[in-house]
């Protein structure tokens, strides 16, 4: 998060970005990821990463984290698709869908993903199918409710994801009944966590499972890293969180007599204070009660702030020195679409660009086509040079694949 973003990124200014590339657009910082792949492998002395990503999905962003060494996490097909297009060998890519039918488990087994299985019907067909000839490994419900939002805690009893722990022994019974050999012991528990305890309640249930899978390889503890979104915000201490893990994971390994690996899957925390979603203001409205500052995207370009409550610092960069209003910032779809509420900015004016920052994580991924506007352009800020990373959507793309039968 920069607070005290100025008028330009790496040296690049806003103004160029806008002119050459139009608005609205979504723009990443290069050297912002590689601060935060950085900041996890000096938090621990040991981490095999999977980027998860769901977060943000374009291919330059894949191949880049790919280039930094580290792997990747899907949750569908088409992302391990676009993950081997981007150089990931399937070694290096973990797949762990969500009710999905087990067509798309073989789909990845006949591509050499990893495979994470979360549900017991699906490890059951596993077992069936593949016997010990195919590792896995299982996603399991800790059953402990954590996050920052009840939409994207994933932990809990009451969720979709992941196999309760309170079905060890059905686990148990169908993989000793196949000899399946899993590999991996997953828990992610949700996103926004900065409770430490959290992941040492994780540690707790994987080591006291080890014990049970002979083949075991790794333990995942997913994800979920906090980051923030706005001065004196909360965020994980990575740095602690390494700390502790490291000295556990060490002792486990160590009274065991075992050589585990220790495996993360952030999203959020590699690409959400990269990224920003550059917009201009198309009306400054004045109300008896509410200035509204009406820009050319909406929740159809980031959904975040409607979806989950999100905050998004909002600059406007074109009157760094305007005096300050209070303004609330909302966009340009048919529905009630509001970026940010009551926010102190200096003074805007017709044509101003804003930048909303924090938009690097499911921004443009979650993005639509509502209203039929077109998808925004993407550029990536590499060595002070602003390349583009994805064309806006054309109005033939929005076509493609409608069929008008009366024509």
């Amino acid at each position: 998060m920069q607070p005290n973003l100025g008028q330009s990124l790496r040296g690049v200014s806003f103004e160029f970005l806008a002119e050459k590339f139009g608005t609205p657009l979504y723009i990443y910082d290069a050297d912002t990821i590689k601060a935060q792949i950085q900041s996890l492998r000096s938090a621990f002395r040991e981490i095999h990463i999977k980027y998860a990503a769901k977060a943000l999905t374009n291919i330059s962003i894949l191949r880049f984290m790919k280039n930094q060494g580290i792997g990747v996490d899907v949750v569908s097909i088409e992302e391990a698709q676009i993950a081997r297009r981007a150089g990931f060998l399937p070694a290096d890519i973990m797949f762990t869908p969500n009710c999905v039918s087990f067509n798309e488990i073989i789909e990845g087994v006949d591509m050499g993903l990893q495979i994470n299985l979360d549900n017991l019907p699906i490890l059951e067909k596993f077992g069936a199918h593949y016997g010990n000839r195919y590792p896995c490994g299982i996603r399991l419900n800790p059953d402990i409710l954590a996050g920052g939002n009840i939409k994207i805690s994933t932990g809990h009893s009451h969720s979709k994801f992941g196999i309760s722990i309170h079905s060890v022994e059905a686990i148990k019974g169908i993989v000793e009944k196949y000899d399946i050999r899993i590999q991996g012991l997953h828990i992610h528990t949700g996103s926004e966590l900065t409770d430490l305890d959290v992941f040492m309640k994780m540690a707790d249930i994987l080591f006291g499972l080890a014990h049970d899978f002979k083949y075991l390889r790794f333990l995942d503890f997913g994800g979920g890293l906090k980051v923030p979104y706005k001065p004196g915000d909360s965020q994980t201490s990575v740095q602690e969180l390494g700390k502790r893990l490291t000295e556990t994971f060490g002792a486990f390994n160590q009274q065991t007599g075992k050589q585990l690996e220790l495996w993360m899957e952030p999203g959020k925390f590699l690409v959400s204070d990269a990224g920003y979603l550059l917009v201009r203001t198309n009306v400054v409205k004045e109300t008896p009660k509410v200035t509204f500052v009406g820009v050319d995207s909406g929740l159809n370009q980031l959904i975040r702030p409607m979806m989950y409550d999100a905050y998004h610092m909002i600059t406007n960069v074109s009157n760094p020195a305007g005096s300050k209003k209070i303004y609330t910032v909302v966009g340009n779809v048919c529905e009630t679409d509001t970026f940010g509420a009551d926010r102190e900015m200096n003074e805007v004016r017709e044509g101003d660009l804003l930048v909303i920052q924090n938009a690097g994580a499911y921004g443009y991924s979650m993005a639509s086509n509502y209203n039929s506007r077109l998808r925004p352009a993407e550029v990536m800020i590499v060595d002070g040079e602003a390349r583009l990373i994805r064309h806006r959507d054309t109005m033939d793309q929005l076509l493609a694949g409608q069929v008008d039968i009366f024509s």
